[in-house]
């Protein structure tokens, strides 16, 4: 049998996140963002589930070709572009939408024999300083892209905001500013928020908004669960008690005896480590849920399993369910607790790990 550890998705907690954005935003159209397999939530059931989402964003053609395998009809976006000409056949077989970033990937699809328009987005590196074209070429560039037979009359003009999760920080508004420059004089629609602008900075909320992060309930503001903001979380993460033991006071738990028993207690013992993708750093106190009442763990979250304090849980017996998150326990709780973030504990979920799919309308 397997070890019991599962990830339960919300398809109910998608739909509604997905209507929740409509309602923040809602002269905007959505593209739904499903890249790193949907968050690690599954890009099939992923986008199945947000089938009333205007287009989805992918980072490569690969995830392309799942969702047109998969029958889905969508306006599909490549987020990263083409790699090398040869992709460009690929893109047309597939009907994907691409973006352009730089100038050579011009040069390729003015190089190419074929002549059916291609939909593209114009990235302009407004101070995010990764992916974009500068500010002072676009202009050229986009005279460029219209004049070519190869591509779509309307080109859609979007850029990337690098502190969105930072209310107070300046930033959000120069890189608007910078926008606006750059597309001075330019007509098409245009698409700027993320996820943390959509709900922060509404001058952001162009054509189309870009949501990934409140799409599966993931907070992408500091300091704020996505609650906070009506979100629902998409995942449950939850395993077994395989044992209880009990501990004098004084002994050690676990590898470099990191935490020691303050008093004669009951141990509890998780089927869930870091080969199930809950991370190492977790410390003791790291907080998880026995019966809907927290307990903490203690000493080191170890390859298969992790160990808890029972104290408090004098009912908790071997096969009882442990919530590592999800309803209730915010993952950001777990992600403030190691040191990193939401989004990369959903995304590196493993693959022992069982998915199952929850389709009532909503988490509890």
């Amino acid at each position: 049998m397997s070890r019991n550890a599962t990830a339960t998705i919300h398809l109910g907690a998608l739909r509604a996140n997905l209507r929740r954005i409509r309602q923040i935003a809602p002269r905007s159209r959505v593209m739904a963002v499903v890249k790193a397999d949907g968050y690690g939530h599954g890009l099939e059931r992923v986008v199945r589930a947000l089938g009333d989402a205007d287009a989805f964003g992918v980072a490569s053609i690969a995830d392309g070709q799942r969702l047109r395998a998969a029958g889905v009809g969508h306006r599909i976006v490549v987020l990263s572009g083409i790699d090398e000409p040869g992709d460009l056949a690929e893109v047309r077989r597939l009907a994907l939408d691409i973006v352009v970033h730089h100038a050579a990937q011009v040069a390729w699809i003015a190089a190419d024999l074929d002549r059916r328009p291609l939909r593209v987005w114009l990235k302009i590196d407004t101070g995010m300083h990764r992916l974009g074209v500068a500010p002072d070429a676009v202009a050229a560039l986009h005279a460029r892209l219209l004049a070519l037979p190869q591509v779509d009359r309307e080109i859609v003009l979007m850029s990337h905001l690098a502190s969105s999760d930072e209310p107070a920080s300046p930033k959000t508004g120069i890189q608007l500013h910078q926008f606006a420059l750059a597309t001075r004089g330019i007509a098409g629609p245009a698409s700027i928020a993320n996820s943390a602008a959509i709900s922060g900075f509404p001058d952001a909320q162009r054509d189309w908004v870009r949501a990934g992060g409140w799409l599966y309930g993931l907070s992408v503001v500091d300091g704020k669960s996505a609650a906070d903001f009506g979100f629902q979380p998409a995942m449950s993460l939850d395993s077994k008690l395989v044992a209880i033991n009990r501990v004098a006071k004084g002994e050690a738990i676990g590898y470099g005896e990191t935490w020691r028993c303050p008093e004669d207690m009951d141990i509890g013992v998780v089927a869930m480590g870091y080969g199930d993708g809950y991370p190492r750093s977790a410390p003791s106190g790291t907080p998880v849920l026995l019966h809907g009442r927290r307990a903490g763990i203690v000493g080191r979250v170890s390859m298969d399993l992790m160990t808890i304090d029972l104290r408090g849980h004098p009912q908790a017996r071997i096969n009882d369910r442990v919530l590592l998150w999800g309803p209730g326990l915010p993952v950001e709780r777990l992600a403030d607790a190691a040191g990193t973030i939401s989004y990369e504990l959903t995304c590196g979920i493993t693959r022992r790990v069982m998915f199952l799919e929850d389709d009532s309308n909503g988490t509890t």
